[in-house]
């Protein structure tokens, strides 16, 4: 008989609002940058007044020098970004509600042990973000790929892109590809490379958001059961 492919899969998980919540760490970092490069507080009003769930890291500064009235410069994007990131593990180590989600840790320490799946990002975290976020909450070890706010804008780009490196671990066809995130934009960029999508219920939306996206499977938090079945099922 011919011998049947073992089955295979990639995750892709978010990280604000599926993984962890950072106390705020990442939008005061932001301030932070803006304060030093534009050398006054104009960047403290419009970086409250952008929502920043769902965005990546670039789009994110991009908006507040718009809403600025600053003229939009690789440059000095990359100039706020380097500078956030080098603030961002200071703000996490100060960030008195940072918290794990319920259910994170035992979710990735059950899938990591399970044949056939390989853990990857899938975030609008640039990567050096991603990774001061994960250290913090001791999640690190569980992730060695992924697709970041470094790679693209777009968060369907960066998903692709983790996608393609989770390919090359695996040496061989997956079966299939699930992101987990928390927002429409996580819902609709997994569509649009046609991956299933876990929606969690433990950032800023409501079931009713996610199902009018057109999440796969939806749940309160990682400790429902079918998140486990979604990805290693």
């Amino acid at each position: 008989a011919a011998r049947v492919a073992p089955m295979s899969a990639i995750a892709l998980f978010d990280i604000d609002g599926t993984l962890l919540r950072a106390g705020g760490a990442g939008r005061r970092a932001v301030v932070h940058a803006f304060d030093e490069v534009l050398g006054d507080s104009r960047g403290t009003a419009a970086v409250e007044s952008v929502d920043f769930a769902g965005r990546t890291d670039r789009w994110i500064v991009r908006e507040v020098l718009v809403r600025c009235g600053v003229a939009v410069e690789g440059r000095l994007v990359d100039e706020v970004i380097e500078l956030y990131v080098r603030r961002l593990p200071v703000e996490l180590e100060n960030a008195a509600t940072f918290e794990v989600l319920p259910g994170a840790r035992d979710l990735l320490e059950a899938l990591s042990v399970h044949d056939g799946l390989v853990l990857g990002l899938g975030t609008g975290n640039v990567e050096r973000a991603a990774f001061a976020k994960l250290r913090r909450g001791r999640l690190d070890s569980f992730f060695g790929f992924g697709g970041f706010g470094c790679d693209h804008e777009d968060r369907a780009r960066l998903l692709e892109a983790g996608l393609e490196r989770g390919r090359a671990r695996l040496q061989g066809a997956h079966t299939k590809v699930v992101v987990v995130g928390d927002t429409p934009h996580d819902v609709a960029a997994a569509k649009e490379i046609g991956a299933e999508c876990v929606a969690v219920c433990t950032g800023w939306y409501g079931p009713e958001a996610l199902v009018a996206a057109g999440a796969t499977v939806i749940v309160d938090d990682l400790r429902d059961a079918r998140v486990f079945e979604a990805l290693a099922g």
